[in-house]
């Protein structure tokens, strides 16, 4: 059965950094096109930040424009864990965090924060960043 467990939701002040967690199980092989998404009160759904992985380990990632160059997504070397580090963290990043996998198939060209290939989630990870 193919679980994704988010983690490392807290409340942070202004500017504070946290770090999330995304175990993955349950599968055969590890999704190369994983994404982080969240989803604030009375807003839709958004793409944070995606990470593709080569079968030759290249990482190749992308942002959505309002985290760039405060946020960093990233997996270990055994495809089991995805990581965002979320640094200089503001009230407007206040959202249910949700950890996704792509389909197989997807391609690094398609493993995009706006892509519509995430068929897999996770339960969500609460973060509140006040000010």
């Amino acid at each position: 059965q193919v679980r994704l467990v988010e983690s490392g939701g807290d409340s942070v002040q202004s500017g504070g950094s946290l770090r999330l967690s995304c175990a993955v199980s349950g599968y055969t092989f590890s999704p190369p096109c994983m994404g982080w998404f969240r989803q604030a009160p009375g807003k839709e759904r958004e793409g944070v930040a995606t990470i593709y992985t080569t079968n030759a380990n290249a990482l190749y990632t992308n942002y959505v424009d309002s985290v760039k160059g405060r946020f960093t997504i990233s997996r270990d070397n055994a495809w089991e864990t995805v990581f965002l580090q979320m640094d200089s963290l503001e009230p407007e990043d206040t959202a249910m965090y949700y950890c996704a996998a792509a389909k197989y198939g997807t391609r690094e060209p398609s493993c995009r924060p706006e892509s519509g290939d995430f068929t897999s989630w996770g339960q969500g990870t609460q973060v509140n960043v006040s000010s």
